[in-house]
């Protein structure tokens, strides 16, 4: 399965660039920011794709949510363009991102750059690898240090000006990007302390999972997908020893305003 998940992420990749080598439009999806012909082709391709691959429930960025998933034990959750900000402004920090859930945790989990090529991805009990040019896999492990990445936007807020001086704060654009990152051993630690939406999260999340690290939310509680609201209260995610400083650096200085969205969920 996973070679196949694999082309189908690459083969939205293709269809990404092919947009992004010509003129497009961006339209504004209020507060969740923009979007634009390429998340919607490749949405299409995927759900085609991946449904036919694996018949099962659906939760996806770019299509309209169908609560029948809640019935489902197994879904695919796929963000089709993580970082279409980055996208927009020929930042190469965009991905493809492909998870597919059974019992609310996460069992695969694709990333993957259209620019760059990089392709990470993991499946549960099996480890996690970077694809290579000439279609092998090698294995990818965390590692301990004191790089934060962080997201842009996050840091124009401020929300990392109290890490500042602790760790080595670097900003990369797509979540899931950073994710996969982190369990390649690019980076140490990566959080985000306001909402994340499950589709932002779950690919990578495996990724450094099956890499050594630990990923869950901002308040060092498990992931779990598939909700009602399918958004997490953040995200933290690192080599454990770079998990464990910064659970208990958050834990002082607590989470976003942003959180306030979570209240009651």
């Amino acid at each position: 399965m996973i070679n196949r998940v694999l082309d189908a992420a690459k083969e939205a990749g293709r269809i990404i660039q092919e947009v992004r080598s010509r003129p497009f439009d961006v339209e504004q999806k209020g507060k969740e920011g923009p979007v634009t012909e390429a998340d919607r082709a490749a949405d299409e391709l995927l759900k085609r794709e991946l449904l036919a691959l694996e018949p099962c429930g659906w939760l996806s960025e770019e299509t309209a949510d169908d609560k029948t998933r809640l019935d489902l034990n197994r879904l695919w959750v796929v963000d089709p363009l993580d970082g279409t900000k980055e996208f927009v402004k020929g930042i190469p920090e965009y991905t493809v991102a492909i998870a597919l859930v059974d019992a609310g945790a996460p069992i695969l989990g694709v990333v993957f750059n259209p620019v760059t090529g990089e392709t990470y991805w993991a499946e549960r009990g099996r480890g996690a690898f970077k694809r290579t040019d000439s279609g092998g896999d090698e294995p990818v492990v965390v590692v301990e240090g004191k790089s934060l990445l962080a997201s842009r936007s996050e840091v124009k807020r401020g929300e990392f000006e109290p890490f500042e001086g602790h760790w080595d704060v670097q900003i990369v654009g797509s979540i899931e990007y950073k994710l996969a990152l982190i369990g390649a051993g690019k980076g140490a630690v990566t959080f985000s302390r306001g909402p994340k939406h499950e589709w932002d999260v779950c690919a990578g999340a495996i990724i450094v999972e099956e890499a050594g690290g630990k990923a869950t939310n901002v308040f060092g509680e498990p992931l779990v997908f598939n909700q009602p609201f399918p958004k997490t209260k953040g995200i933290l995610a690192g080599a454990p020893d770079a998990y464990d400083r910064a659970l208990h650096e958050i834990r002082d200085i607590g989470a976003s305003d942003r959180m306030a969205e979570m209240e009651g969920r």
